[in-house]
This record gives C-alpha cells, sequence and structure tokens, in this order.
C-alpha cells in the first residue's frame, strides 16, 4: 500500500489518499483530487513541489500534468533535497505519530489509523514556519 499526499502550504490542508502501489495513474489521481476543487480548479496558478520520484519525474510528467490541467506548474527539488518540500515534513510527522510502532494487524487498519490522522491533522494544523538555518546555506 502507498500513502500518497499533496499539503496546501497556506493552508496547512494534507489530502492524502492510499492507493495499492505508486505510479502515474496513482499520483494524477492525486492531483485530479486536489485540482478539481476550489480555489485550486479556478486558481491562475497551482504549484506541485515534488521529489524525482519516477511517477513525477522529468519534462514527460511536467506536460502529461500541464496537458490535463494548464494552471498545474510542477517544479522539481534539487536531488537529494527532499527537506525542501514540506510534504516530506508532514511524512515525517506520519511516520513517528501514525506508523511506529508497526503494530497493525491488516492494511484496512493502516488506511483507518492514515485517513484518522489527516482528519484531525487537517482540524489542527497550522502552517510550518519553516526557516532556513546555517547548514542549509
Amino acid at each position: 500500500m502507498a500513502y500518497l499526499a499533496a499539503y496546501d502550504v497556506h493552508q496547512a490542508t494534507v489530502f492524502g489518499r492510499c492507493e495499492a502501489t505508486t505510479g502515474i495513474v496513482p499520483f494524477m489521481t492525486l492531483v485530479e483530487q486536489v485540482m478539481t476543487q476550489e480555489p485550486y480548479a479556478s486558481a491562475k496558478r497551482v504549484f506541485w513541489v515534488v521529489d524525482n520520484g519516477s511517477s513525477h519525474r522529468g519534462k514527460k510528467s511536467v506536460d502529461r500534468l500541464a496537458a490535463r490541467f494548464p494552471s498545474a506548474v510542477l517544479v522539481h527539488t534539487p536531488v537529494h533535497a527532499s527537506w525542501v518540500n514540506q510534504i516530506e515534513v508532514f511524512f515525517s510527522i506520519v511516520q513517528r505519530k501514525v506508523v511506529s510502532p508497526n503494530d497493525f494487524t491488516d492494511l484496512t487498519q493502516v488506511r483507518h489509523r492514515l485517513r484518522a490522522f489527516e482528519d484531525r491533522y487537517n482540524a489542527t494544523a497550522q502552517p510550518f514556519r519553516w526557516r532556513p538555518t546555517a547548514w542549509c546555506s
């Protein structure tokens, strides 16, 4: 099972989904989930900051996204710099608070716990106040 998520940095809102696997189709399903609702559907530009995973790497992914959603702009983080992508901060929280320890009896339980955490997070979260430190420069 794969947990895919998008993060609105201005609203501190997570849009997540559990999929059987990763890949182009699950990634585009996540994009569709976000881009078909307001305010993203009518926005002039929506930046999608992504790592260099195979489902959204390279010019083909940029073209595929722009063809389906002309206002979507794919921005790739530098290789080995996932820490600049705020969804990675959220994923580290999920790792510590949701999936560790790994005491699940089945994948349904994992899905339920992820969804419950996402709902609770969206109800209480504030945007990250991320600031670069001396080691980042």
